[in-house]
């Protein structure tokens, strides 16, 4: 198989088929359930779709193997599955983990609640501060589990002491790096155990279909698909050829992500009824220095307080004009949301406000419009209501 040197031309080109199927340019769909056997010796190479080795599966899992420097690859039927079945092909009942105090609502709830009504036990950490952690590490603890960029406040931990961390302490290292997508931060290369994709975001880009994955070491990449072929969160082979597609555009789209969000970041640091901009690619930013370090873009993502809070906040979402009021992220229009009331809807208030995710956060998912419209438009909607 060829080798590519650049992660634009890999995104065209790693992982396809070769020779090109009945020498097909695009992929086709292969709309069948289940294919002929041929004396498949074990029950998880049988050919179904359930079992997630269809031609569509196998072109994804490579190109997204090569994409992030992993040993092997798998797509999974949304984010949040993508999740809970490494979580769980890697966790025991008795088992303890340790994560990243600002996740995700959905992660968050999962290992707060529904692995804890399994038996595994969880400890919150600040992933900025490594000379926290080692006082919490149990004899039971078996992962340590981060965002790259972390959702909603755009935080970035110490990525290389977590890899270190989990290396010296016998655990699984893991990394939801939805945010930063392989065209910013491939996290196999830096050593990660196993890194996750909500694909429903960046990897397919155009709000179109639901989709996870999880690359990494190959011993673990098999245990995670034997744990998603008995709990059956496969993807069907028509959203397989989507994110193929969508991939395929993710260079482009994410440059002008990266760009866009600069450009607006910097432009709500300089208004006065924002009180905080969260953005790691701002020189202010906290985070800025490990950004600079890990990264080689900062993103899309960034949200915002504004002068009034909760009031003041809807006041801005009810005024945009560009944006489209919505949840989720990462598609080539612009979104924006209150993550109190969509993805860490279900976290509880005290855990919100200890993390700093207030009534009056604004997320923002920049897509790929204009960027001096979107400014435009938000100067607008910042204005004071007349």
């Amino acid at each position: 198989m060829l080798r590519y040197k650049d992660i634009d031309t890999q995104l065209i080109h790693a992982g396809e088929p070769d020779p090109p199927i009945d020498g097909a340019v695009a992929m086709p769909i292969f709309q069948t359930a289940m294919f002929h056997t041929a004396g498949d010796a074990d029950y998880h190479d049988i050919r179904y779709i359930r079992l997630s080795n269809t031609p569509n599966h196998r072109v994804l899992h490579d190109k997204l193997a090569a994409l992030e420097g992993a040993e092997a690859a798998l797509v999974t039927a949304s984010g949040m599955a993508a999740i809970s079945t490494a979580l769980l092909a890697v966790l025991h009942p008795g088992d303890h983990l340790l994560a990243q105090n600002c996740l995700y609502g959905g992660t968050y709830s999962l290992v707060a609640e529904d692995l804890a009504a399994l038996g595994i036990a969880v400890d919150f950490i600040d992933a900025t501060a490594p000379e926290s952690w080692e006082p919490l590490l149990r004899e039971n603890t078996r992962v340590i589990y981060v965002e790259t960029i972390s959702n909603p406040l755009v935080e970035v931990p110490d990525l290389d002491a977590v890899v270190a961390f989990a290396r010296e302490h016998g655990l699984v290292s893991m990394v939801d790096s939805t945010f930063a997508s392989p065209v910013n931060y491939r996290p196999p290369e830096a050593g990660f155990d196993l890194s996750l994709h909500s694909c429903t975001k960046y990897l397919n880009g155009h709000s179109d279909i639901v989709a996870g994955a999880v690359t990494g070491r190959g011993e673990l990449i098999e245990r995670v698909r034997h744990k998603l072929n008995h709990l059956g969160g496969a993807l069907d082979p028509h959203a397989c050829f989507l994110l193929h597609r969508g991939i395929k555009t993710l260079g482009v789209r994410m440059h002008r992500h990266n760009e866009n969000a600069m450009r607006i970041a910097r432009f709500l640091e300089a208004q006065p009824r924002v009180v905080r901009v969260n953005y790691p690619g701002l020189e202010s930013n906290v985070h800025y220095a490990r950004a600079r370090k890990f990264l080689d873009g900062f993103g899309g993502m960034l949200s915002f307080e504004v002068e009034g809070g909760e009031t003041a906040a809807q006041g801005v979402l009810d005024r945009v004009r560009i944006p489209l009021i919505a949840p989720s992220l990462g598609g080539v229009e612009s979104l924006l949301t209150r993550p109190v009331t969509t993805s860490h809807r279900g976290m509880p208030r005290e855990a919100r406000e200890a993390v700093g995710i207030t009534d009056g956060l604004i997320r923002m998912s920049v897509g790929i419009e204009s960027a001096g419209e979107l400014i435009d438009d938000l100067e607008q909607a910042l204005a004071e209501p007349r």
